[in-house]
């Protein structure tokens, strides 16, 4: 099983960027498929999370009302978007997907992505 993160970049503060998660060797629609980050000289905390069917998301205070997370079944995919960014949003964005979680913590998911890089401007 692979989970490719991509759709990182530089924005400025206020701006939007929207990452794509894609897995091979993995149904989406089997899985719970999540985002975290890890900003500089921190532990890595849970995004957002979106069940299986769709039906069910979740996300971490700090990024809910700005960030939304969805899936496209037909393509595999998972995507973030985000909106209002701010600084503190800057990080390496990773997703992952567990076959029986729905959790907030790393050990819930089973695959992981490489990460991908947000970087913020004030």
């Amino acid at each position: 099983v692979q989970l490719q993160a991509s759709g990182g970049g530089l924005v400025q503060a206020g701006g939007s960027l929207r990452l794509s998660c894609a897995a091979s060797g993995l149904t989406f629609r089997s899985a719970t498929v999540a985002w975290f980050r890890r900003a500089p000289g921190k532990e890595r905390e849970f995004v957002a999370h979106i069940s299986w069917s769709g039906r069910n998301t979740g996300y971490a205070d700090s990024v809910k009302g700005r960030f939304t997370i969805s899936r496209d079944a037909a393509k595999n995919m998972v995507y973030l978007q985000m909106n209002s960014l701010k600084p503190e949003d800057t990080a390496v964005y990773y997703c992952a997907a567990g076959v029986s979680a729905w959790g907030l913590r790393e050990s819930d998911y089973d695959y992981w992505g490489q990460g991908t890089q947000v970087t913020v401007s004030s």
